[in-house]
Parts: C-alpha cells; structure tokens; sequence
C-alpha cells in the first residue's frame, strides 16, 4: 500500500462512538481534513479536541469530501446517513468513494454496493476489528472488499487505520461476510468465557491463578486473555456494549438462516445476551453478562487489583 498522503483526501467521518472516535482521531493526526458527524454532542467535542471539524447534519460533514468513512451500529442507520432528508448523499460530490466499516448484514451491504454503484459511488466494504484499543493504537484488522476504485480511493486512509488489511473481493458483502465469522467466534467465546469465570467462583477457585493456568492451555482464546483480567480488576475499560453481541449475533443467526445452516451454540450465546439485555444490561459493557450468571448462582465477582487489559474484541 501507499504511504498515505493527506493532502490529497478531504474525509467526513460519520459515527464517532467507542470506535469512530479513535478512529477519526488518528486521522486527524495524521493530518487528514477531517469533518465529523455524531448525534452525540460530547463525542463532536471530542472530535475537535483533537483538531477535527464537526457538522450538523451527515450531509454537511460530506459536502466537501472525497472519502465518507461511516461506522454507525446498524443497518438502518448507514441507510439513514446516506439516504435520509439529512443524508450524505444528497451532497456528496459524485464519484466520491464511501467506505462503511459497520458490521452489517452482509445480504444489506451487496444491496448498498449495487444502489451506490447505480449513483456513481464507489463502496469499500470495510468492516475492522480490534476493539477500542486497536481503533487508537491504529492495529485493527480491516475485511475489505469492493471495486478496484474504491480500494484505490480508500487506499492512503486504510494503514492508517488498520495494521493488518485483508482485500477479500471485488464485490461489497465478502469483507461483512467475513465479519460474520468474526463475530460468531467472539461472541461464542465471550458468553463461554463468562460461563467459565461464574463456574470458577461458584466451586470457589482462586481466579487469578486458574487464569494464569489457562491463559497458558489449550482453553485460552484472545477473548479469555482479554477479558478476565478486565474483571480481575474490577475496571471499566472502554468497548463495546453488550447488546452489539445482541445484534452482531442476531445477524449471524440471520445469515445462517438465510444458508439453511445451524448454529446451535451461536444460539445460545445469543440467548445469554438477550438475557442480560432483558434483565437491563444491554448498555452496559459486555462484560456486564456476567452478571446474568451472579443472579443465577447466587455468586459475586470480587475487585482484585490487577491491571487490566485493554479490550480488543469488541467489534
């Protein structure tokens, strides 16, 4: 890839939240123009504090912009900052190419590639992970796929933002199709990992040394050795909210449905999830599910002091 070369690329910037922020915060940095869009008025502030602009409307973030970059939480919101009274479109420069890093259904993101195709848009299906703390350190892993125009559009942007970038296709729905597997690992690895710390304090085992033995056995996952020195602390460390895994694994569910394909432990990992998004948890952090396994049990997890780990799974 290129080195990336600021001067050339104006960017608006929509979704400003727990990944965007960072995210258009190390563009900035890297001496981008960038214009910012976020229902959030603190995560603008943000935003400017750090040297970037912020618009009113994702229309205004996008009226001078070569590159709209979008990661909003949903579907319908990316329909929403494209296609709304408000929306991008109604603005942005023709040929302008639009990257949207939202883990998406990946049947909605082939649909948005041929109706942004038929505008004369180019889209970069480009959805990342590795968590907030990938996001600031600029080390996600990108899935990306799209037209050879839009990868050459969004081509000094992207090492900026990714250290690890996987070109998966020319066609918008193979990067999010992958993303899908992503998740489904990650989810079913954080309601087990969950499962596994509640059972440890229910049979009274030392945490701490039983995540030293596992960490280092054939049981450990990068979910594990993440998130139980996260609990092990007793600190809020900055991800995702639980219920993402409540529609990331709600898509998985869909795609397999779609494929005749079972998931039976995507299942009831999802299950879990609305469990503790029913039980009023859904904003909280997704560590907060074990919290669904303490009301059960009838168990506590104890605050240790030790240092916590920075949260790379959360998307």
């Amino acid at each position: 890839m290129t080195t990336p070369d600021p001067g050339t690329l104006s960017l608006a910037f929509i979704g400003l939240g727990a990944m965007g922020g960072p995210m258009s915060a190390r563009l900035v940095q890297s001496g981008f123009t960038v214009t910012g869009y976020d229902i959030n008025d603190a995560a603008m502030a943000a935003l400017r504090q750090v040297g970037g602009q912020t618009a009113t409307t994702p229309a205004e973030a996008a009226s001078k912009a070569s590159v709209l970059i979008i990661i909003v939480a949903s579907a319908q919101q990316v329909d929403d900052v494209l296609f709304g009274p408000n929306g991008a479109l109604t603005i942005l420069s023709a040929g302008s190419a639009i990257m949207v890093c939202s883990t998406v259904p990946p049947s909605y993101m082939q649909a948005l590639g041929q109706r942004l195709h038929d505008r004369g848009f180019p889209l970069l299906d480009a959805p990342v992970s590795g968590g907030v703390s990938g996001a600031t350190d600029g080390t996600l892993t990108m899935m990306a796929a799209g037209s050879a125009a839009a990868f050459e559009a969004c081509e000094p942007i992207m090492p900026v933002l990714a250290s690890k970038i996987y070109p998966l296709g020319d066609a918008p729905g193979q990067g999010t199709t992958v993303k899908v597997l992503n998740q489904l690992l990650t989810g079913v690895h954080l309601a087990t990992t969950m499962e596994a710390v509640a059972l440890a304090l229910r049979l009274g085992v030392d945490l701490e040394r039983a995540y030293e033995v596992i960490s280092n056995s054939a049981g450990a996952s990068r979910v594990f050795t993440n998130r139980v020195p996260e609990l092990l602390s007793g600190a809020e460390t900055p991800g995702g909210a639980l219920d993402i895994f409540v529609k990331d694994l709600g898509i998985v569910l869909d795609v397999g449905k779609e494929a005749h394909f079972p998931l039976p432990i995507s299942a009831s990992a999802h299950q879990l999830f609305l469990m503790g998004s029913a039980a009023g948890l859904g904003q909280e952090p997704s560590n907060s599910l074990l919290k669904v396994f303490e009301k059960i049990a009838g168990i506590r997890m104890p605050t240790r002091s030790s240092s916590s780990t920075p949260d790379p799974d959360a998307s």
